[in-house]
């Protein structure tokens, strides 16, 4: 019997004004997935995820977890219900971090866990602590953001994210408003998540990170999925001439 993905964009088109962003995009993510969508800017990677996220609502199309209609173009009472269900087991990490600027780091950790599961504060406290640990901060639980590295922002943002215990991470570009240095840091944490068994679908420019973690790779191009092959296989032997001239771009 076929595993049921645990998130799926069927046949997502999007649309703003007049402006196709997104084009019946397919794609299913099953359990223990790194999926690394990669493209050119303006290719409707971010808008993808959105959707994928709930922030935005398809105009044609549907997302499903788990079985479960969560977003269509119609909002349903059935479909909205599903929604408020699953929103806490898709966490998102964006590229400019949006941690709350007020908050210290570990109010930033608790205060979802807290507000939307009812956690007792303690228990959050904990959690978030063991969380900081494993990105290695947890010295700067009482710092707040603006006294923070780029790539310390964004392993907070990560943390934050996995408070939730989501069951899918969204990454949209986590790591091109970082220098090389921090990106690392940032890129070390999302292969141990890789490693643990993390499901994730990675919107990326880091195509070593895409190569080597991936177990997927997803090209897209002009809001349409070109092309799609195991992680490396990508790399070493892209299939459509768009694909290989955009890889060329990484090799000169």
């Amino acid at each position: 019997m076929a595993a049921t993905p645990i998130i799926v964009a069927e046949n997502v088109s999007k649309r703003f004004g007049e402006n196709q962003v997104l084009t019946r995009v397919s794609l299913p993510v099953m359990e223990r997935d790194v999926v690394c969508v990669v493209g050119p800017s303006g290719s409707g990677k971010t808008t993808l995820l959105r959707c994928l996220a709930l922030l935005e609502v398809p105009s044609e199309g549907r997302v499903v977890m788990q079985g479960l209609p969560i977003s269509t173009p119609e909002r349903s009472k059935q479909v909205r219900s599903a929604a408020r269900a699953v929103r806490s087991d898709i966490g998102m990490v964006f590229q400019h971090f949006n941690l709350w600027p007020h908050m210290s780091v570990l109010e930033n950790l608790i205060e979802a866990p807290v507000r939307v599961k009812k956690l007792p504060k303690s228990e959050a406290v904990a959690i978030a602590e063991k969380l900081l640990a494993k990105v290695d901060l947890l010295d700067k639980r009482n710092a707040y953001p603006g006294r923070l590295s780029g790539g310390q922002q964004q392993r907070v943002a990560i943390a934050r994210a996995l408070a939730m215990s989501p069951k899918v991470l969204l990454f949209d570009e986590a790591t091109s408003a970082l220098d090389p240095e921090l990106r690392r840091e940032v890129l070390l944490v999302m292969r141990q998540l890789a490693q643990e068994g993390m499901t994730m679908l990675v919107v990326t420019h880091e195509m070593g990170f895409a190569r080597q973690v991936g177990t997927r790779t997803v090209f897209m191009d002009k809001g349409e999925i070109v092309e799609e092959a195991p992680g490396a296989a990508f790399f070493e032997k892209p299939k459509t001439e768009r694909a290989q001239r955009f890889l060329q771009q990484f090799e000169e």
